[in-house]
């Protein structure tokens, strides 16, 4: 795809944290009304929720000290630890929380801490802020700290109001990733990766005056419930894709069709089961699109049979692709952006070579995805890991295969990663274990789930966390002579 070459910075290992709390979302529709089968469809099978004495920090650091673990990493070569997220809870500080908290548990196992010249940045953009984050340390690894380790740590809490279009989309957890100059699973090619970027007023965001009149509950929690219009951001999110991929694809030469088709795989964010077959399934039309325009014949017939079948004219198609989403009005959403393209995208659902240009890209890992529901900037390197262990327990041939990695962010931003797998990638995907993420969940009944959601406590009668770093306590100190209001205060009960 790329002739990526193996001396660039990549990926070594991935580590997965979620909280214990599960609700199954067939028992979730039982409560609420909603269709079963529908749900199952388009969003997945059960979601996971912080705990109460849980926030992002420790749900950072838990999966930090896994991907530590498992990869047999020296504390004193990471020179770069890195933050992700949109659920901070402090205005200062971010990454440094994280590490804190690893030193401590390290420092408890008898283990040396981080480097103290560890960089420690935090990156927000929505769900994107992993990607930023990842990008951060691959040039960091390619300039001052060649002979360091990075670690990238993406962590989010995704909540939604009881009775939303999003509630069924919730989730909570972390993925760590390692990273080198010699990695051990993926190279990534930033040179020929491609960036896409609009102000987009209206789509998913959170403003603070949200939490104004909330009564902070237990460790000080607050509900941090999003502004959203789920129609507008579906097509922001198309949007963004499509003109991160134009800007990959203008760094190189060739059939778009030819480039995506000769993919082993697909990783995208994925904030619930559709909405990356969406996105993907126009990005493929899209290239069907640039390619007829370009002379080639095959992708012409093939454009204009699935147009002719929507009752769709070619040009028509080609326009709107090109327009994009609109700017919203003052106090107003714009109409539909992409209403022709909806209409021929079900006709390449109808066609056989949707199978394998849509559902084949996007297997790896999408069964173990139906299980954890949003996880903002940690839904994309939970994929990534999922799908790599996937494919080395089920022994897919992915040795030199080229890999598209395609991140997103509302308001919104985009990026196109290309990466290919290295040689002895196995073992690495095999260390991530997925699995034990996975492991040791509580089911909530309506009950529990109500009280957790509403007011951030559980019922006694619920098995707590009681493994990895907790939140012990909340400062409520505000005076002159000592002020801890609002700072947390941890402790660590053993290996998460």
């Amino acid at each position: 795809m790329t002739g990526i070459t193996q001396s660039m910075a990549g990926i070594s290992g991935m580590a997965v944290y979620v909280p214990p709390y599960r609700v199954d979302l067939d028992t979730w529709c039982g409560w609420t009304g909603n269709d079963p089968a529908k749900t199952r469809a388009v969003v997945g099978h059960a979601f996971r929720m912080a705990g109460p004495d849980q926030n992002v920090y420790t749900l950072a650091a838990n999966a930090v000290l896994r991907l530590i673990d498992r990869c047999g990493i020296d504390p004193q070569r990471v020179g770069y630890l890195a933050l992700g997220t949109e659920s901070s809870t402090d205005n200062a500080t971010g990454a440094v929380i994280v590490r804190g908290l690893v030193d401590r548990a390290l420092l408890a196992e008898g283990k040396p801490a981080l480097a103290r010249d560890c960089e420690v940045p935090e990156f927000k953009h929505a769900c994107l802020g992993g990607v930023y984050a990842l990008k951060g340390g691959l040039r960091y690894l390619t300039c001052d700290g060649r002979d360091r380790q990075a670690i990238v740590v993406s962590a989010d809490i995704a909540e939604y109001a009881r009775g939303s279009s999003g509630e069924p989309t919730q989730g909570a957890g972390a993925v760590a990733m390692l990273l080198e100059a010699s990695p051990r699973l993926l190279t990534i090619d930033l040179a020929a990766s491609g960036s896409a970027s609009e102000y987009r007023g209206l789509d998913f965001r959170k403003p603070f005056l949200r939490f104004a009149g909330q009564t902070p509950g237990r460790h000080g929690r607050l509900n941090d419930l999003p502004v959203f219009n789920g129609k507008y951001s579906t097509d922001c999110y198309t949007d963004a894709t499509l003109r991160a991929l134009d800007a990959m694809f203008a760094r190189r030469a060739g059939s778009h069709t030819a480039t995506l088709r000769d993919l082993a795989t697909v990783f995208m964010h994925r904030p619930y089961q559709h909405m990356p077959r969406n996105a993907w399934a126009m990005a493929w039309l899209a290239a069907l699109a640039h390619d007829a325009t370009q002379g080639d014949a095959a992708a012409q017939g093939t454009l204009s049979g699935y147009c002719n079948t929507a009752q769709v004219a070619v040009n028509d198609f080609v326009a709107e692709l090109q327009r994009g989403t609109p700017e919203c009005g003052v106090d107003a959403l714009p109409s539909a952006a992409y209403p022709l393209a909806a209409a021929v995208l079900k006709a390449f659902r109808k066609d056989a070579g949707y199978r394998d240009i849509v559902e084949g890209k996007l297997r790896l890992g999408a069964g173990a995805m139906m299980e954890l529901g949003n996880l903002y900037t940690a839904a994309l390197p939970a994929w990534l890991a999922a799908g790599l262990e996937d494919a080395a327990a089920n022994d897919v041939d992915l040795d030199d295969r080229d890999v598209l990695i395609l991140g997103y962010g509302s308001g919104d931003a985009a990026e196109a990663l290309p990466a290919r797998v290295v040689p002895g990638w196995r073992d690495a995907a095999r260390a991530i274990r997925f699995d034990d993420a996975l492991a040791r969940a509580v089911d909530l009944d309506a009950a529990a789930y109500a009280e957790l959601h509403e007011s951030g406590t559980v019922d006694g009668s619920i098995q707590p966390a009681d493994s990895g770093l907790l939140i012990d306590h909340v400062g409520m100190h505000d005076d002159a002579a000592f002020q801890d209001f609002g700072i947390a205060y941890y402790r660590y009960c053993g290996k998460p």
